[in-house]
């Protein structure tokens, strides 16, 4: 089955698109805030090589990495990816995401997840989220987007066993 981990996602006040290398300044910026990676299992992910090598680098190479825009300031406000996706079981991650503080607790984070749910149900049966275990923000988050808590599981963060909650949204029950 081919599929398109990159698509061009757009609702009235976001648009998600691939990641390209001339990104990486103004990604940089939405990124830059400490206050964003505080409760993050890489607490350093504002500092610029961090953000450069652990985030930014992997999330080009991968092909697999949007952009966040709002569209009403044609500005990026954050980023998000596809990953891990398992074709003989139709599973595929949604994560890596990050938004600017001026859009916490508005509709955008809901916004882009129903844009890529929507798309990744197109061919997958089981959507996961994977969140350190003390990101209580997103995990509140991703529990109002209907999200069930499945497992905690040790994931790699900088090369570090890192404990994280493992959320799933299975196809037959989305979008309750």
């Amino acid at each position: 089955m081919q599929i398109d981990l990159q698509p061009t996602l757009a609702s009235p006040a976001i648009l998600l698109r691939p990641l390209q290398a001339d990104d990486f300044p103004s990604l940089y910026a939405a990124a830059s805030d400490p206050d964003i990676w505080q409760q993050h299992p890489d607490p350093n992910r504002y500092q610029l090589e961090i953000f450069r090598k652990g985030f930014f680098a992997s999330a080009l190479s991968g092909k697999n990495a949007f952009v966040v825009i709002d569209r009403a300031t044609d500005t990026i406000i954050g980023s998000t990816r596809y990953y891990d996706w398992n074709p003989e079981t139709r599973h595929i991650a949604v994560g890596y995401t990050f938004l600017q503080r001026s859009h916490w607790g508005t509709a955008t984070n809901a916004d882009m997840k129903k844009l890529m749910l929507d798309h990744a149900f197109q061919f997958a049966e089981l959507v996961w989220f994977h969140i350190g275990m003390d990101n209580l923000r997103s995990r509140k988050a991703i529990e109002k987007l209907g999200a069930v808590f499945s497992h905690q599981e040790a994931r790699l963060v900088a090369g570090v066993a890192t404990p994280h909650a493992h959320y799933k949204i299975e196809r037959p029950r989305y979008p309750d």
